[in-house]
């Protein structure tokens, strides 16, 4: 998977937006203004961040040694980075969801009731 098709995939779920609010480099993508993903847009290999759940994590680091690794500049414990191109796109896929999801599920319910209601 390319950066562009994991752009394509994050942006395709329902009250995703994306912005640069830390610089021209970094596209976030959020849900109903919380963050699940990051990109960067320069670096080669291509990187993302996305949430984990912190058990799941470290069994994805040691099954993809220095492919999955903690988060870049985030929270080690909830965080992994992946270089995209290194990896199976049903994986990167899989992991877009569980980030998403991750994040949905800690909404408030004025939070949740307003996902509901798109």
């Amino acid at each position: 998977m390319n950066i562009e098709q994991f752009r394509d995939y994050c942006i395709a779920k329902k009250g995703v937006t994306e912005s640069f609010p830390f610089d021209e480099k970094t596209l976030v993508f959020k849900v109903m203004g919380k963050m699940f993903a990051l990109c960067a847009l320069e670096r080669i290999p291509s990187q993302v961040n996305l949430k984990c759940d912190p058990e799941r994590a470290i069994a994805l680091r040691e099954a993809y040694d220095g492919r999955i690794i903690p988060g870049y500049h985030m929270s080690k414990v909830h965080w992994n980075t992946l270089l995209l191109e290194s990896l199976p796109p049903q994986l990167i896929t899989e992991l877009v969801d569980h980030s998403y999801a991750l994040v949905i599920s800690k909404f408030t319910k004025k939070l949740k009731a307003g996902y509901d209601a798109l």
